[in-house]
Order: C-alpha cells, then sequence, then structure tokens
C-alpha cells in the first residue's frame, strides 16, 4: 500500500478532528510528528485535542513548540491564551489573545477571549470595549452580544447590558443563558416583571435550568409573589437538591409569607450545604429574631460576623437582638462598629439613638436620632419643604411651623415644647397635628392655628418636627419641661362626663387601655388582652372604665369576672373627648399607648405598664418619668411576664386607693 503523504495525513487528521473523532485524529498528528517532528500544524492540532481531553500540561508544551517554529500563527496563540485563561495566568492570557489579535485583526473569536479575560481581571471598561470589537466583526454571533451584555451588566451599565442580551437573544432566541442574564440585568435594573417574563423563557428553552428557576423566585418574592417564588425555589431544589442559594431564597420567600419555622428550617438546609454562607447565617438570625428566639438570633448573627467580619447590616441587626433581651451597653457596641464599617448605614445611627436615648444619654442620642429620615422602614414622611428647618435661632417674629411628624404619643409628649419656642420669638405658630389630635391642641393656646394633617397649609418661614425639639432645646433627664398640666380637657367636655359618672361615685374610677394599634414596630411586646387585667377586677369599691379604641374594644364586650367596666368609648371621637372624660377619672391604668401620654400630660395620675426592654423614653430600671411627675411605672421583671406586672398592679392598687388623698403616687 502507498504510504500517505505528510499533506494528505494532516488533512485526513483534520477531518477526523472536525468529526469529533478525537481518538483517531490524535494518532494521524502523531504519526505525522514521528515523520516530522517540526510540524507546526500537527503540533498545534494536537494541543488542542490534548486540551479537550484534560490534558492541559501537554497541551501548553505542543502549543508552545508550534509557536516556537511558527510564531506568527494567531490561532495558536489565541488557543494558548485559552489554556493560560483556565489556569487563572490572566496576564499571559491577556498578551497571548493580544499578539492573536495583532497577527489577525478581524479574529472575532480572539476578541472576544480576550475580553473574558480582562472581564476576569476586573478590567471591565477595556473588556467592554473588545467586546465591541467582537461584534463588529461578526454581527450576527449571539455569542459575542452575550458577553458583552455581561461586561455591561458587571459594570453597572445596565440599560446597555438589557440592551445586549436582546439582541443575543434575537439571533438565537432559544439561547437560555441570555434569557437569565437578561433577567439579571432587569431584576437589578428595578424591572421586576419583565425580569420574571425573562426568567420564564429561560426555563422554557431549558426546563432543568436550576439557576433560572432560582433567580425566578428571587424576583417574584420581590415582586410579592411568595406562593409562586416559594414553588420555584422548591422546584430548583427538586432538580438539585445541594444547591445552597435555592435553600436560602426559599427561606427568604417563606419568611415574608409569615411561614418562619420553615424559613428557618430552609436557612439551617441552606448552612448544612455551604458552611460558610454569611447571608444564611444572617438571614437565619433574622428569622429567629422574628420568632423571639433572641439568643440563638444572636449565635447566628455572631457566626454571620464571624464569617464576614465587615458586614455591617449584621452587626445592626445584632444590636436589635441584644437590645430585646435587655443588653443595651452590648447592643450599643455592635451598633457603633455597624457605623464603622458603613458610616451611611441610617438603621444602624437610628437604633443608636434609641439605645443611647434609653440609657439617658440624650445629648448624642437626640443627634443620632436625627438619621431617623434617612431609615428606608420610616414610617413618616422627611420632610420636604422649600423653607429651611428650623435650628434654634431667634424667629424674630417670623412664622414657624411645627409638625407632628409620627404617633399620637409622640405629638403628646412633645407639644410641651410649644411655650418654649414661642419664647423664642415666634410672630405665629401654626400646628400640623393628626386630625384626632386637632381640638385637643386647640384648647393648649389660642395663639396658635392648629391645622390637621392633609389640609392645606398657611404661609411660615421656617418649620420644624416636634421630634426635632428636644435637640433644639438641648434636653438631658435634668431639664426636661415637665411642668404638668400642659393638655386640658374642654369644660364642656369634662362637665358633661362628670354627670355621667356621678352615678359610680364615691367609688374609686379607673381608666384602663390593654392594647395599642396592631401596626406599631412594638405592638406584641406592648400589648395584652383585658382578660390578663382579671385580678384588678377583684379589688372592691372600684369601677373600671374603657378607654381602649380599635379592634381589641371589642374585648370590653366580655370583661373578666367580678369587673365591673363601663364601655363608652363609641363616643370618644378624638383625644379632646377622651380628655374629658379622663378629667373626671381618679386614676389611668395602661400599657405603654397614647392615653399614657394624654394623662400624663393632664397631670392626672397614670400607671404604665412597661415590657421587659421598654421604649426609649421611659428610661432603666426606673419607677417614674421625668416626663410626667404624675405617672408610676410598672415593668416586666423578665421577658413576656406580664402576670408579675399585674399582680403588682393589684397589690398597689388597694395601698394607693387608702393614701390617695395624700399622695398622688
Amino acid at each position: 500500500m502507498t504510504q500517505l503523504t505528510i499533506q494528505q495525513a494532516f488533512d485526513l487528521a483534520v477531518q477526523h478532528d472536525q468529526a469529533g473523532r478525537l481518538h483517531d485524529a490524535e494518532q494521524f498528528y502523531r504519526q505525522i510528528l514521528a515523520r516530522q517532528p517540526e510540524h507546526p500544524d500537527a503540533l498545534h492540532n494536537l494541543g488542542v485535542i490534548a486540551h479537550q481531553m484534560g490534558r492541559n500540561d501537554l497541551a501548553m508544551d505542543l502549543i508552545r513548540r508550534a509557536l516556537t517554529l511558527n510564531p506568527n500563527h494567531a490561532e495558536a496563540h489565541g488557543n494558548l491564551g485559552i489554556m493560560l485563561r483556565d489556569r487563572g495566568l490572566l496576564d499571559e492570557a491577556i498578551a497571548a489573545f493580544r499578539q492573536a489579535i495583532a497577527l489577525n485583526p478581524s479574529h472575532a473569536q480572539a476578541h472576544s477571549n480576550l475580553g473574558n479575560a480582562l472581564k476576569d481581571k476586573g478590567q471591565l471598561d477595556e473588556a467592554i470595549v473588545v467586546y465591541r470589537q467582537a461584534v463588529a466583526l461578526t454581527r450576527n454571533d449571539a455569542g459575542a452580544y452575550y458577553n458583552l451584555g455581561n461586561a455591561l451588566k458587571a459594570n453597572g451599565q445596565l440599560d446597555q447590558a438589557i440592551a445586549a442580551f436582546r439582541q443575543a437573544i434575537r439571533l438565537k432566541p432559544d439561547l437560555a443563558e441570555a434569557h437569565l442574564n437578561l433577567g439579571n440585568a432587569l431584576k437589578a435594573n428595578g424591572q421586576p416583571n419583565d425580569a420574571i417574563a425573562a426568567y420564564r423563557l429561560a426555563v422554557r428553552f431549558k426546563p432543568d435550568f436550576v439557576e433560572a428557576h432560582n433567580n425566578l423566585g428571587v424576583v417574584l418574592e420581590i415582586a410579592g409573589r411568595p406562593d409562586e417564588a416559594i414553588a420555584s425555589c422548591q422546584h430548583a431544589i427538586r432538580l438539585n437538591p445541594d444547591y445552597a442559594d435555592a435553600h436560602y431564597n426559599l427561606g427568604l420567600a417563606l419568611e415574608h409569607n409569615g411561614q418562619p419555622a420553615k424559613a428557618i428550617a430552609a436557612y439551617r438546609q441552606a448552612i448544612g450545604l455551604k458552611p460558610d454562607f454569611a447571608e444564611a447565617h444572617g438571614n437565619l438570625g433574622n428569622a429567629l429574631k422574628g420568632a423571639a428566639q433572641f439568643e440563638d438570633a444572636i449565635a447566628a448573627y455572631r457566626q454571620a460576623i464571624r464569617l464576614k467580619p465587615d458586614y455591617p447590616e449584621m452587626h445592626s441587626n445584632l444590636g436589635i437582638a441584644l437590645r430585646e433581651l435587655g443588653r443595651l451597653d452590648e447592643a450599643i457596641i455592635a451598633y457603633r462598629q455597624a457605623i464603622r464599617l458603613k458610616p451611611e448605614l441610617a438603621e444602624a445611627h437610628n437604633n443608636l439613638s434609641l439605645a443611647l436615648l434609653a440609657r439617658g444619654d440624650f445629648q448624642q442620642g437626640w443627634e443620632e436620632y436625627k438619621w431617623r429620615w434617612k431609615c428606608k422602614d420610616f414610617t413618616s414622611p422627611a420632610p420636604n419643604f422649600a423653607q429651611p428647618q428650623w435650628d434654634g435661632r431667634p424667629l424674630e417674629a417670623r412664622t414657624i411651623l411645627l409638625r407632628a411628624e409620627q404617633g399620637f404619643g409622640d405629638a403628646l409628649q412633645t407639644i410641651r415644647y410649644l411655650p418654649l419656642v414661642a419664647r423664642r420669638g415666634a410672630g405665629s405658630i401654626i400646628i400640623e397635628c393628626h386630625a384626632e389630635l386637632e381640638r385637643l391642641f386647640r384648647m393648649m393656646s389660642g395663639k396658635c392655628r392648629i391645622v390637621a394633617r392633609g389640609q392645606p397649609l398657611p404661609a411660615f418661614e421656617f418649620h420644624c418636627p416636634l421630634l426635632s425639639l428636644p435637640l433644639i432645646f438641648g434636653t438631658n433627664s435634668a431639664n426636661i419641661p415637665n411642668e404638668a398640666p400642659y393638655l386640658h380637657a374642654d369644660a364642656d367636655d369634662a362637665r358633661r362626663w362628670q354627670h355621667r359618672l356621678a352615678e359610680h361615685s364615691p367609688r374609686v374610677n379607673v381608666g384602663l387601655v390593654w392594647a395599642g394599634r396592631p401596626t406599631h414596630i412594638d405592638d406584641r411586646n406592648r400589648s395584652i388582652k383585658l382578660a390578663r387585667l382579671a385580678p384588678l377586677g377583684q379589688l372592691p369599691g372600684v369601677s373600671f372604665f374603657s378607654l381602649q379604641k380599635g379592634d381589641a374594644a371589642a374585648e370590653a364586650k366580655c370583661p373578666p369576672a367580678g369587673m365591673e367596666l363601663i364601655d363608652w368609648t363609641e363616643e370618644l371621637e378624638d383625644f379632646a373627648d377622651t380628655a374629658g372624660l379622663i378629667a373626671n377619672l381618679d386614676l389611668v391604668i395602661a400599657v405603654d399607648t397614647a392615653v399614657v401620654h394624654l394623662a400624663g400630660a393632664m397631670g392626672k395620675p397614670v400607671w404604665t405598664l412597661l415590657p421587659f426592654v421598654a421604649d426609649w423614653r421611659w428610661l432603666l430600671e426606673r419607677d417614674d418619668s421625668p416626663w410626667y411627675p404624675s405617672m408610676r411605672l410598672f415593668r416586666q421583671p423578665s421577658k413576656g411576664d406580664w402576670d408579675g406586672v399585674i399582680t403588682r398592679v393589684a397589690e398597689a392598687l388597694p395601698l394607693w386607693i387608702k393614701n390617695r388623698g395624700s399622695d398622688h403616687r
């Protein structure tokens, strides 16, 4: 048989190579090299086959030998670059790709590969330039647009990335990876519904695309569709039970869907698969905190911080959990660390302010409290006026607007500063407040104009939120303006209720409030059921009057056994009505709601029932309040121990009744 020429053998080897018959191709290339050891193309092609078979050291050696023989072999430089990039030798890979392009400027794949290496190295601007050159060389290559989109997204150029991915999809509609990354870019660009559509196409073209199912779950949760989010994450987990990210995202969806126990289990599963998953430890902490498992939450946060010490949000969340257990000094340390790591983290500043105020460190506390406006979940809108916010300077007969920015209790507490503002030379004062407070505040000073929230405001020259006044006036525990009463009932209202209560004399008349608004951030800690007050009903000579509003008011229809509870709350349309009734009571006993502020502002004896970790304004470990001289505080001795509080109240009430003529405490 006639022996094949070198060229014939090479042509046959290439045919086998292109047909995927790598072993046959390898045999022919080796036969060529046995006859002609310095055949550069055979060396190069054999090197490519070795790389495809995972024999990378041999592959690089063969291609380098080919380049020694033919330094102008553009494709060999390009393939050497691919192997160098696979090994993480990015600088050498970039040099190889640049040499391939220098030898063949129209080599589109070399441009794309150079772009990949530059992107790996973090040189995104250069990578984008190179990818654009690849796109210009081959207008119909979906992969080139796909690579360009990835670089643009990584560089934060989301609109351009979206356009590049869409072009890749136009060229190759079934390119599932392009649909996936289009969805990622749309999600990052704040277009969750469009992202959902992109992810759904990704899984349509590639039903087992685990990452797409997972990311679809993430964006469905963002879009407020938790049931669908849960289903998508569970689908991803069925496809890959060891996919830690899917378990983590399932936890997020379950938590936001009000299934904390299942969320905790999902986070623990993610951590079991990926023990160094700092975010999973952190969100496990959040779920445990939400389930009131604070010790476990603290442990989870500390583990997240050990794994990722520069995780400011976790330091802040650790502070919240520590505060829930009354460990205020440790909480302050955690908040300060969060701020050191991220000085603009508003939530950490705000939480620090509340902890400092609770500890009585008013100077720093009021200063930090200015950050409340920047918190994402802050319920009151930030001031948005053309006029400047007042900083305490003399007003020189100009008009100032005082705004009740937050809840009823906050407004009732801080309206006490009105005379101090007037003494700074205000020409006139406008008070914007809740409609329920309008009539009550009008009785405080006839010189002020009271405007219900939402109504048009008169002209003014300065504005100031009421809760910024303590900072302006340098309030500390020694100089709180606490002269009471500073709020009064309307005389006609008081007389009307006096006639109604006459039939209960000479009994002691006590007002009760047992619950606040369910939407309050701390309501689960401060509110109780009326039934818990049952021990008070056993005291002789006492008539109780409901001051309870809202859904909890219905409990007054079935008071505890033995308790005489009169309920006229349907007639209480605003706080002025409530003030009229309180004016005729002997004592108010209430959980931490607006009513305790109203009673305290009226100088009425008021007993405030507090959770173990109380709101900042009640300070720490004291049974009196510098804000309200007529107030007595009853604190939980341990977290959740309302029975201990009620027992002490039931023991104190007969003594108070006995001594009330001489001691209103």
